[in-house]
């Protein structure tokens, strides 16, 4: 059953006509069918534009980027297999996957071979196992949740709080990083309300929440699983402010909410919707070449392809282990690298540091209510 998937779950991309010479094998290693396929796919659409701009304007010190996609179908063993099978297939780099319970297990192969990774995923233990090989492309849980409870409590005045979180690796980490952050500020967590990862009906979550009183619920859940619950809590006419990091107020999130999603809060580390003029300009090439708004998936995709071109220029050769070492410590200033779209930091564990946003939801939008510093 393995081979089988092994065989099937790849595709090389050829992106642009170039005429025959050595080329720079990158895998992107994506949720494009599953539970993660709207993740994944927004994921894999951001890489590929980034790879075909970067071949358009001559590929990576003069080689032509050649991308072959491999789908994780949004499970760990099934990922694993296909970090193996893009090693096997001569790889220098690694894009994904998304989902953070994916991630934590084939990371672990891409180390043994020492192939860097530029992941999507924020489950906070993905930067604290010592491996000097993985890389975010947003950050971790553990450094966009400090910012969310700060504008929480000093902008909300928020006391009181109910939490629903989903059952997973992604999960557990929010809620943990959130869980310390009450603790520290003074929350008191009246709710607290596992799920479980793909949950379709989020009825009885939500009927639980009617019954408590709070100044804001904090709402961890995958983007299909943040649509359906925004959906329930507004059949079910609960009025307390809906508050989340990254997935709560995405733009898929948006797309399968519709005006259920309208007054959603949210922490984001990306947002096409920002004042910003090179990450306006991505969006709307973005929006032309594939027909719908990228969401933040689809620009940290774009970010890692562009961030693996200026590290391995600034290397002075594209291999392996000249790019992972190269990245440790890295600043990238928006200026020098216009592809990452803003001043993006690593620290030696992979994690980055950048500016981030507070939107809320308003017809069918992320309006930026602030901008939050890095941390």
């Amino acid at each position: 059953m393995l081979k089988h998937l092994i065989g099937t779950a790849a595709a090389t991309l050829a992106l642009t006509a170039l005429p025959a010479m050595a080329e720079l094998k990158i895998g992107s290693i994506v949720e494009l069918s599953g539970p993660g396929a709207a993740a994944g796919t927004n994921f894999r659409d951001g890489v590929k534009m980034g790879f075909e701009e970067i071949n358009a304007a001559g590929g990576v010190l003069g080689e032509p980027v050649a991308i072959t996609e491999y789908d994780s179908q949004t499970d760990p063993q099934v990922s694993r297999a296909m970090v193996q099978k893009a090693i096997d297939d001569g790889v220098v780099a690694i894009t994904g996957t998304v989902f953070s319970s994916s991630t934590v297990v084939n990371m672990l192969v891409a180390r043994q071979a020492g192939i860097p990774q530029f992941t999507g995923s924020e489950a906070p233990s993905i930067t604290s196992m010592n491996n000097p090989y993985i890389f975010r492309t947003a950050f971790g849980s553990q450094k966009g949740i400090p910012k969310l409870t700060k504008y929480m409590a000093e902008e909300m005045g928020v006391k009181t709080v109910a939490v629903v979180w989903a059952n997973t690796e992604f999960g557990k980490g929010g809620h943990t990083a959130f869980l310390d952050e009450a603790e520290r500020l003074g929350f008191e967590i009246v709710a607290d309300i596992p799920t479980e990862q793909a949950q379709t009906d989020f009825s009885a979550d939500v009927v639980k929440l009617k019954g408590i009183q709070a100044d804001a619920v904090f709402v961890y859940l995958t983007e299909e699983e943040s649509a359906r619950f925004l959906r329930e809590v507004r059949k079910q006419g609960v009025q307390m402010p809906l508050v989340g990091d990254t997935t709560l107020t995405g733009h898929k999130v948006i797309e399968l909410a519709g005006e259920a999603a309208n007054g959603a809060l949210g922490h984001v580390g990306l947002t096409p919707d920002a004042n910003i003029p090179a990450m306006t300009a991505m969006v709307d090439r973005f929006k032309g070449q594939f027909g719908y708004t990228p969401d933040h998936n689809a620009i940290k995709g774009y970010v890692a392809a562009h961030a693996i071109k200026c590290v391995a220029e600034l290397a002075g050769k594209a291999d392996s282990q000249a790019i992972a070492d190269r990245m440790h410590g890295l600043t990238l200033k928006a200026a020098d690298c216009p592809g990452v779209l803003m001043d993006t930091s690593w620290d030696d564990s992979g994690e980055m540091s950048r500016e981030s946003f507070f939107v809320e939801v308003q017809d069918g939008k992320q309006v930026v209510k602030a901008i939050l510093p890095a941390n």
